[in-house]
């Protein structure tokens, strides 16, 4: 071949490439519209946005979550007591100072025949482990939410929501509760409350509570708070005297054994 043939034949194949590349070119942008939404582009709602918050995901990749906890009322101690629950709250134990105890496996509630206040050992079986784990449960099966609201309590403005439960939902399905959220940080400074365990919903109603959570702290990256405040509330007031208190004086995830949550020989259903 000859060098003039040659040098043809490279020209036109540098000028097919050039052509090529640039066509190429031409549809790259159509080819870098992402198809999966980013974080920041999901649409989430707003207990989702309080989940995230709270690194939900992060909190159930971790097997139990452990407090050492004193629960106050009209300054007399309610309960001191090591705390472990299961992340997805199906199981957990309640191991008082006196060496007494509570479990409870699903519905079913079991307590040491030394047990001093038997009588709550549902209530205590259950209440503790909700407050604790609450922003992880906003969308447990049964939970209906409100529309959020803007309401005014304690001198701030929060994002608000009211949650109530569809019928047959766990012990209490006629609670309510009300979630003041910090529209900047997302996590829940208060919730407002009644108890129907061992009373009507009308004498629940005309005594509502409410919940202050504060000193949070970081437990692998999660927020939980330390300080519990609980009030008297009303819809009309808001945040009335304090009437009790809880500490966390420790708290970290654990792994537990397989045997950990069974229940001890004598113990008694509730």
């Amino acid at each position: 071949m000859s060098t003039i043939l040659k040098s043809s034949l490279v020209c036109f194949l540098l000028l097919v490439i050039s052509t090529s590349c640039k066509e190429e070119n031409k549809a790259t942008p159509e080819l870098e519209t992402p198809v999966i939404e980013s974080v920041a582009e999901k649409k989430l709602s707003a207990t989702e946005t309080i989940e995230e918050a709270y690194k939900k995901d992060n909190f159930l990749s971790h097997d139990a979550i452990e407090v050492d906890m004193v629960i106050s009322f009209g300054g007399n101690v309610r309960l001191d007591a090591k705390m472990t629950y299961l992340t997805n709250s199906t199981k957990g134990k309640i191991e008082l100072k006196d060496g007494s105890s509570i479990y409870y496996d699903g519905a079913k509630v079991f307590h040491s025949a030394d047990l001093k206040n038997a009588k709550a050992a549902r209530f205590d079986a259950y209440t503790w482990m909700y407050f604790l784990l609450f922003p992880n449960k906003l969308n447990d099966q049964g939970t209906i939410w409100s529309d959020v609201e803007s309401a005014e309590l304690n001198n701030k403005t929060y994002n608000s929501q009211r949650l109530t439960f569809k019928a047959n939902t766990g012990d209490a399905p006629d609670d309510w509760y009300i979630v003041y959220s910090d529209p900047k940080t997302n996590l829940i400074d208060y919730v407002a409350y009644i108890v129907t365990v061992n009373k009507s919903t009308e004498a629940a109603e005309a005594d509502p509570h409410a919940i202050g959570y504060s000193n949070f702290k970081m437990i692998d990256g999660i927020p939980v708070a330390h300080n519990w405040e609980f009030y008297e509330w009303s819809s009309t007031n808001g945040l009335g005297k304090v009437i009790g208190d809880a500490t966390i004086r420790s708290a970290k995830f654990v792994k537990t054994a397989p045997n950990a949550f069974d229940i001890p020989k004598g113990f008694i259903e509730k």
